[in-house]
This record gives structure tokens, sequence and C-alpha cells, in this order.
């Protein structure tokens, strides 16, 4: 590894058991690409120092990060029961151990000054072709939050993104972040474009969102695909409501997890688009 590459680092977040056992499919994938940057897993301390060994194996550094210290009023309206209250999913579900609090902790992420740059990846996705490149993009650089229809390229979405650590800017998150009434509708996700309204795009193929498969099957191209992002239901839930319609999906997923039977991205088939 050269002097450079090691400023930069792949960035995740686990927060609980769940995810960090869905990491072990992250990082392996980002070690299959030949990834020239550390691999950093963030981890609250709701996640057991065995649950970690896993990502140590493969070569991670974990790095424990607190949740963020913000008020008990912006924590009761920003907790599970009364976020979905207020704000409900309606395109999808979410797992009974999505906690949406917990994904402000993502912003530690620029606590890391020990690097230059850094690419976060949410720990239910998968990386199938090499993105080192990313490291030089500008900060804030993320995806558009595509899905469903072309309606959906002004969101982005916040499970890969670009970011140059730096103190100073955490302050000012934190200083935007915890308001009177303040409501992040998306909890981290609103926030950070709130907080970069002139955030620049990613290819949609740097953070393919798996309701793409069936909603948008002309989108889909193995051929151009670099990261595989499973939001809403996950590929290790037993009674995933989606798993007829993203078996695929969910095969690929499983393969990265126990490391057998990886296929080759470019002899896999594009989901047929109907007729």
């Amino acid at each position: 590894m050269t002097a450079n590459a090691e400023r930069n680092a792949y960035v995740t977040l686990v927060t609980n058991r769940d995810y960090a056992d869905a990491a072990i499919a992250l990082v392996r994938s980002i070690v299959l690409t030949g990834a020239k940057a550390d691999i950093v897993v963030l981890h609250t301390g709701a996640v057991d120092a065995k649950d970690l060994e896993p990502l140590k194996a493969l070569g991670a550094r974990c790095i424990e990060a607190d949740l963020l210290d913000t008020s008990p009023e912006f924590n009761a309206r920003h907790q599970r029961d009364r976020l979905h209250a207020d704000a409900p999913f309606t395109k999808g579900n979410k797992p009974a151990f999505h906690t949406p609090l917990d994904n402000f902790a993502k912003l530690r992420l620029w606590e890391l000054e020990q690097y230059d740059n850094c690419v976060f990846i949410d720990a239910d996705a998968l990386v199938v072709r090499n993105i080192d490149r990313l490291f030089a993009y500008p900060e804030f650089s993320a995806a558009p939050n595509v899905y469903e229809g072309l309606g959906d390229f002004h969101r982005l979405n916040s499970g890969v993104f670009t970011a140059k650590p730096s103190k100073a800017t955490f302050a000012a998150m934190m200083q935007r972040l915890d308001r009177p009434d303040v409501f992040w509708r998306r909890t981290d996700q609103t926030f950070l474009q709130d907080f970069f309204p002139q955030w620049h795009g990613l290819p949609v193929f740097d953070n393919m969102l798996q309701y793409v498969w069936f909603n948008m099957p002309e989108l889909w191209d193995w051929k151009s695909v670099h990261v595989v992002h499973y939001q809403y239901e996950k590929p290790w839930q037993a009674d995933h409501p989606k798993r007829a319609q993203l078996q695929p999906l969910i095969d690929l997923w499983q393969a990265y997890r126990t490391g057998e039977n990886i296929p080759d991205i470019d002899t896999l088939a594009n989901p047929a688009s109907p007729e």
C-alpha cells in the first residue's frame, strides 16, 4: 500500500449484531475488488467484541463510535415507533432490528482525521467492482435515491457517499442537527442533503438500490453495476416479503457472506424487462 493510499478508507457502521454479521459480506466484497485503502468498521457499544472478530479477520479496522450526544427531545422524535408513525415507509418494509436513531452515528466518520478521504458504504451493501476512483471525488458526493422512477433523481441516497474527515465539519453538523423541533424524515439521509445542498452526483451504478431490479429493470446492467445496496428488506431476513422477486440478488449476497461460490459478475443475467 502506498503512503497516499494509507490516507484513504472505506468506512461502514454497525450498530447491532445483525449489521455486524451483514458487514462480513461487505468487507469481503471490498477486499475481493483489490481495494487499495483501509477498511474501517465504526461500531457502537451495542456490538459485542466477538461479533467483530470475523471483520478483523478479513483485515478491517474496528473503531468504537459512540452514538451522538443528542437531546432527549431529538431522540424521542427520531425513535423507531415515532418516526415510522410520522413518516411511514410506503415503498418497502424495514426489519425489526432497524433502529433509525442509530443512523446518525455515521456522522462520526467526519472525526476520522487520520484519513484524507473516505467512502462510506452502508453495511447492507456489496461492492462487486473496484470503486477506488471515488476517493478522488469531491465532498460531498452521493448517488441519487433511484429505485422507482425518474422523480427519485432529486434526492440523494446516503448508502454510499464521499467525505473528507474534519472535526470542524463535524462540529458544524452537530450545531445544525439538533435544533428545537427539527425532524429529519429519513434521518441521516435527509440531514446530509440539507447540510450539503450542492451535493455532487455519483453514477447510479455506484449505489444500485435493489428495488431497481424489479421496478426499473431496464436500468440494471451487470457490466456497469459497482455497488448493490439492499435497501428496505435485508437479504438475510428469513421472512423477507420480496424474496421471490429479489432471489438472484439474495443468492449473490449469501455467496459473499459465506465466501463460497461467488460468481463472476459479468456472467450474471440482467433482470428481464416487462414486455
